[in-house]
């Protein structure tokens, strides 16, 4: 978090692409009038991405945040002109299908549209020829039409911008190249250029793929891969000029089945197509060795055209569109731009050198979006949308080698526009991390998923003896990918009996020192001055009362903390507010954890401790360092799945050793290994909520349903002044519990929720309850339709899913079989 967020402050951003001059216009509407942005080629063309960016927006995807960035960038650019020339031409979008997977993804895209507030609707063959008379209907299985979608004039919304900045008191100065970063005691003080140094208390680097280039004067890492991506357009094309042609506004094409989208350019000549295309091999660049604008034969960013590369797509378009079978490439350009290993921007602000800040791997699509969101957060110490996907500190260290970001950032260029499940892991470098029971899980026939670099058994083979005979419903190709009835019987064995659950990838940091309890009582909302040996479940919000994170905090001693928190950026929030005297630090890699939960945990733990593990003796949210055999560990009675059981910790040299005492033991218990699709069917039944799906910094504690953690009365913390007055009676929105009327019918997350036949919110987790016989699906909801009997309806895959809002907890209310 920035420390000076005053309007006399200095701003240097780097680079005049679409994100630098968003950027500047953002700030100096927010009464930073002192912005220099600083830009190696000529103005207003300088030679990056944004100079040869064909400009297709489509907004709608995965993730909301990105949905969001690009509807602003939509109406943004939408109001700005030049020269009477809008900066946004709203053509519509179309994604048309030519196989079965594609068709059913589609029908997934229009859930997403109306999840995130974005106008779509699906076509036939014959209405996408309607609207795109040159398509071939016959090859055609249907499309998907968002209407408000469309063309963006990235150089023309440059100059608007800059235009409106410079007004506010932003200077632009172009042929300015940034030799070094100057800083002081941890803060970035200056810029240095070939043309002098310019003071700034911030700096932005929104240097597009040179983003690497200024990290590396700054010390600090760009994580992302500059690649080339393919760009065409034709010989004029007559038949463009037909009765949909240029004056009637066609749309913006996709063929994702093929790797290619489609634009028109219309001069004097007459007006062409143009042909994008991903489907070529990945062509990494090296960001240190790309020529200065002078040096290049076009422009920086612009590399010849490898048409043996481009010789399948052609062909491939040929097949859409037939008309193009008398036509020819005139010209075409291999264009730099840039990708992450996970495919999303780098944002945030550096926590090893303050005030410098990372805006970079944006796409004009998310451009202006992305600068409101950075300027908010700049300005007013926190962005109003939700950015943990986008966080500068979101990788691990094992994600962010050079090798690592080679690899993943060309397979993100690879996976553009391919049809991804949700759960689909990446498929290298794997296996990155592994916990000390890899070996033991291999042994049991681990299906292993990914997150985090972490290998994660998802269900054991060795298992599937216990799911013979279980009744199920028939699941959908889609939901059941990454899916096994095993998952059933492993969740009715933690039930039964007892299980062991593989715990490790969750984070886990050290807080000591003198000052540790105070620190981490300004920092969350909950009342952790308790005897050693408490567990409390606490929040991290902002100062807008937002959820940053969910924490377990155990005090071991009396200033001797273990948490256990969520992402990366929790333990850079806590870094960068520590006191001096005060010790942080990630111990996840040299600890491990088993989750040992069913009615059965204490009789297979008691024998092997002379501790007392009786519920009089070892109460809940309770911790104990004891032995178990041989092994020393710091025992938590928690609970994430609704049973009686242990968090069960110790050190990673001794972690093979734990697995096999408790499986030894558990044997004449009848205890299984467990993976996380049992686990996730179970938290959802005893409704335990997920920081980053159910809840983020967009929602408030009470309306996320967590407001028993929130204890205004134990003094200051951050967020308290903006909850007071706010209660689970007065809030507008809640998560919300569903359950499925049809117990055959499975959802997996994100789909819209309708309430009347109108679009209300949207599935936020959702698996199927073993225990209760059907799915269960939690949403964001409006207050007046979160009651107890509502009916609702879901849509999944186009496919209409009657739903009814149920009161929570749906296992166990009373916590009995937690606390027996």
């Amino acid at each position: 978090m920035s420390s000076a967020l005053a309007t006399d402050a200095r701003v240097v951003v780097i680079g005049a692409g679409i994100v630098g001059c968003s950027l500047a216009d953002e700030l100096t509407a927010r009464g930073w009038s002192d912005v220099t942005v600083l830009e190696q080629g000529p103005l207003p063309a300088p030679g990056g991405s944004t100079s040869h960016a064909p400009g297709l927006v489509f907004r709608t995807g995965p993730s909301k945040t990105m949905t969001e960035f690009a509807k602003y960038t939509v109406q943004k650019f939408g109001a700005l002109e030049v020269d009477g020339l809008p900066c946004f031409d709203p053509l519509g979008g179309l994604e048309i299908a030519t196989t079965e997977a594609r068709w059913a993804d589609l029908h997934r895209k229009a859930g997403l549209a109306a999840s995130w507030g974005v106008s779509g609707e699906l076509l036939t063959p014959q209405q996408c020829k309607q609207l795109w008379s040159l398509l071939d209907e016959d090859t055609i299985l249907g499309g998907f039409h968002t209407p408000d979608d469309g063309l963006a004039r990235a150089l023309l919304a440059c100059r608007a911008q800059m235009t409106r900045a410079e007004g506010r008191g932003a200077r632009f100065l172009e042929r300015h190249t940034v030799t070094g970063i100057e800083r002081a005691d941890g803060r970035v003080t200056g810029v240095v250029t070939d043309q002098g140094t310019f003071p700034a208390d911030h700096v932005v680097s929104a240097a597009g793929f040179w983003g690497p280039v200024i990290g590396a004067m700054a010390g600090v890492d760009v994580p992302l891969l500059p690649l080339a991506h393919q760009y065409a357009t034709t010989e004029p094309l007559p038949e463009l000029d037909g009765p949909d042609g240029a004056g009637a506004g066609r749309p913006i094409l996709r063929f994702q089945d093929r790797d290619l989208y489609y634009r028109e350019h219309t001069d004097a000549a007459g007006s062409r197509l143009g042909i994008g295309s991903y489907a070529h091999r990945p062509m990494p660049v090296d960001p240190f060795a790309v020529p200065a604008f002078d040096e290049a034969p076009v422009m920086p960013s612009s590399l010849p055209f490898t048409e043996e590369d481009f010789a399948p797509s052609w062909q491939d378009s040929i097949g859409l569109i037939p008309a193009l079978r008398a036509s020819r490439v005139a010209e075409g350009f291999n264009g730099v731009f840039s990708f992450t290993p996970d495919g999303m921007p780098v944002l945030g602000e550096s926590r090893d050198l303050r005030g410098f800040w990372l805006a970079e791997a944006v796409w004009v699509t998310h451009s202006a979006g992305v600068a409101k969101a950075l300027a908010e957060w700049m300005t007013d110490g926190r962005p109003s949308l939700d950015l943990h996907e986008c966080d500068l500190y979101r990788f691990e260290d094992a994600q962010r080698s050079p090798a690592y970001i080679e690899d993943r950032g060309a397979q993100s260029f690879v996976e553009v526009y391919d049809v991804i499940h949700p759960l689909q892991p990446i498929e290298a470098p794997r296996p990155l991390r592994v916990s000390p029971f890899h070996a033991r899980q291999q042994e049991l026939g681990a299906y292993f998923l990914e997150a985090g670099g972490w290998e994660r058994p998802h269900w054991y083979e060795a298992n599937a003896p216990l799911a013979e005979g279980l009744a199920l419903p028939e699941r959908d190709p889609w939901s059941a990918r990454y899916w096994s009835p095993i998952a059933a019987a492993e969740a009715a064995a933690t039930r039964e009996k007892v299980a062991l659950y593989d715990m490790t990838p969750l984070r886990r940091l050290e807080v000591t020192g003198p000052g540790a309890l105070g620190f981490l009582q300004r920092m969350t909302t909950n009342q952790l001055d308790k005897k050693p040996g408490a567990v409390t479940y606490t929040l991290l919000l902002d100062e807008a009362g937002g959820v940053r994170s969910d924490l377990t905090v155990a005090r071991l001693a009396p200033d001797h903390f273990q948490v256990g928190a969520n992402s990366g950026a929790d333990m850079d929030l806590l870094l960068r507010h520590a006191p001096a005297g005060v010790q942080i630090r990630d111990v996840t890699s040299g600890t491990c954890c088993i989750g040992l939960w069913g009615p059965l945990a204490r009789d297979l733990v008691q024998p092997l401790t002379r501790d007392d593990f009786s519920h009089q003796g070892f109460g809940f949210f309770k911790a104990k360092q004891t032995y178990l055999g041989h092994v020393p560990v710091t025992a938590m009675r928690l609970s994430y799945v609704g049973e009686l059981g242990w968090e069960l910790y110790t050190t990673a040299d001794l972690g093979l050793r734990l697995w096999d005492t408790l499986w030894e033991a558990g044997r004449e218990h009848g205890v299984i290994a467990a993976g996380r699709s049992a686990f996730n069917s179970l938290r959802l039944e005893k409704g335990y909520r997920s920081w980053g799906h159910d809840m983020t910094t967009e929602h408030n504690p009470y309306e996320a349903g967590v407001g028993f953690a929130v204890r205004p009365a134990k003094g200051e913390f951050t967020g308290r002044a903006a909850l007071e007055g706010i209660s689970e009676q007065n809030v507008r929105r809640k998560l919300t519990c569903l359950t499925l009327d049809d117990p055959a019918a499975v959802v997996l997350g994100k789909e819209p929720v309708f309430v009347d036949g109108a679009p209300a919110g949207y599935v936020t987790s959702a698996s199927y309850g073993y225990t209760i016989g059907r799915c269960i699906a939690y949403a964001w909801l409006p207050a007046s339709a979160a009651v107890p009997g509502t009916a609702v309806h879901l849509e999944y895959f186009g496919e209409k899913v009657p739903a009814t809002v149920a009161e929570e907890p749906l296992f166990d209310p009373k916590m009995t079989r937690i606390r027996r």
